[in-house]
């Protein structure tokens, strides 16, 4: 049986740079937390939670300490309020996110209504809407692109994990909302190539597994993206493989989300290698 690692999968530079600063933050007789997990990755968390970087839901789980601002970025009014208690912030935000806040920021100061395309509920799109004002508006599909009214100048931006066709699928249908259009693709580099790659090698196998966390959209997404070319299955770790998956599998093809760390993917790797 042959098993196949798509050629871009696992951590990003931006959750490597996250990891990087949470560690280097954590300190003993030093209490440090993650606003909210650092990155969508169960077994990486808990591994951080065991060197003493702890996560919280809310500020007012804190009352000193470090306070790390995890890589899908919060809003401006996070920043003040972590000012004036005092506590020292590691803004462990991704650049690329950063970009999509200051690009909706940015549109919004300049007088576009903004779009942001994405997962309404997601933290990331969550954090891009604060940054973009009150009347900043987030869409994920073609029918609420339909659905909008027009608008005398319509910028746009993106979640920066977003599926790149679906993209511009969405921005097809907005093309006639505005007669002043400014569209600003912050869909990054990683997430285009994590997803042709997957994409790819799902069409040469008879099977995919795609490793990361069940809360990851970037992994959901590469999962969904394979099960349209093959047979697919999302698993967080090598435990939840199952032998019957592999009966009549001669060709596996692997692939891993932007915050699936190394080990886990070489654990599911050396387990099909034995099936």
């Amino acid at each position: 049986m042959d098993v196949i690692l798509a050629e871009n999968l696992g951590f990003c530079y931006g959750v490597k740079r996250a990891i990087q600063l949470a560690e280097d933050a954590a300190a003993p007789n030093q209490v440090t937390n993650t606003l909210g997990p650092i990155i969508h990755n169960p077994q990486m968390v808990a591994k951080l939670a065991e060197n003493g970087v702890g996560t919280v839901d809310s500020l007012d789980e804190v009352s000193e300490g470090n306070i790390i601002i995890r890589s899908h970025g919060v809003g401006p009014q996070v920043y003040d309020r972590v000012e004036k208690m005092g506590l020292t912030m590691v803004d462990a935000t991704c650049p690329h996110v950063r970009k999509a806040q200051t690009s909706a920021k940015m549109l919004a100061d300049e007088g576009y209504q903004v779009v942001i395309i994405g997962e309404k509920y997601h933290p990331e799109v969550k954090s891009i809407l604060e940054w973009a004002g009150d009347k900043a508006i987030a869409i994920e599909t073609e029918e609420e692109a339909d659905s909008l009214p027009r608008f005398g100048k319509l910028g746009v931006v993106a979640q920066t994990t977003f599926s790149g066709t679906k993209f511009r699928d969405v921005v097809g249908r907005l093309l006639d909302k505005s007669t002043d259009l400014k569209i600003l693709r912050t869909i990054c580099t990683a997430t285009d190539q994590r997803q042709s790659a997957a994409v790819e090698l799902a069409a040469q196998v008879d099977m995919m597994i795609v490793v990361g966390g069940k809360n990851s959209a970037n992994t959901t997404r590469l999962a969904q993206l394979c099960g349209e070319k093959c047979k697919t299955y999302h698993v967080e770790t090598a435990d939840e493989l199952r032998d019957d998956w592999f009966e009549n599998i001669k060709k596996i093809g692997i692939t891993a989300g932007a915050s699936t760390p190394d080990w886990i993917i070489k654990e599911v790797y050396k387990k099909c290698q034995k099936k």
